[in-house]
């Protein structure tokens, strides 16, 4: 047991160093809107346009993704390090104050750099997590801004290119 907890625990540790944008995921529950902070998140094909999620299997969103059938990608940018802490955080209402458009049936965050919308096409079993694959619907993204990072347990940004 200890072997497993220390390889574990190393592979945390390894793929930590692995820097990922940061997004939060939004979709419904009724009329209730659900949203948590992710990194996991890939494009995954052209033809057909679609990209992937993958939520843990404990999560509210998780089961709330598979019941509604929708979900948006809100890219976050370098300035929304309080968005990423406050969709990461365990709390009844995480759109208190939040600005969201609703256009697509799922809310999208007002201050996200990109976002997609996507029907679920797929939910595949992932160990402790699914993998929610996304018929993309919808994307849009703003010119000009960088995004919010997550590396070594925190978050930061890129600089400006050369």
């Amino acid at each position: 047991m200890t072997e497993t907890l220390d390889i574990t625990v190393g592979f945390r540790a390894t793929m930590s160093r692995l820097a990922t944008g940061v997004s939060v995921i939004t979709t419904r529950s009724g009329d209730t809107p659900i949203g948590m902070t992710a990194s996991a998140v890939s494009a995954l094909s052209l033809d057909p346009l679609q990209l992937l999620v993958c939520i843990a299997n404990h999560l509210y969103t998780r089961t709330a993704i598979a019941e509604h059938g929708r979900f948006a990608v809100n890219v976050l940018g370098e300035d929304s390090e309080a968005l990423a802490r406050n969709f990461a955080a365990s709390k009844p209402d995480k759109f208190a104050g939040v600005e969201t458009f609703d256009d697509h049936d799922v809310p999208v965050l007002k201050d996200a750099i990109a976002v997609i919308v996507c029907d679920v096409a797929e939910a595949l079993p992932g160990g402790d997590h699914t993998i929610f694959v996304g018929d993309v619907r919808y994307c849009d993204h703003r010119t000009e801004c960088r995004p919010l990072l997550h590396f070594a347990g925190g978050f930061g940004t890129l600089r400006a290119p050369h």
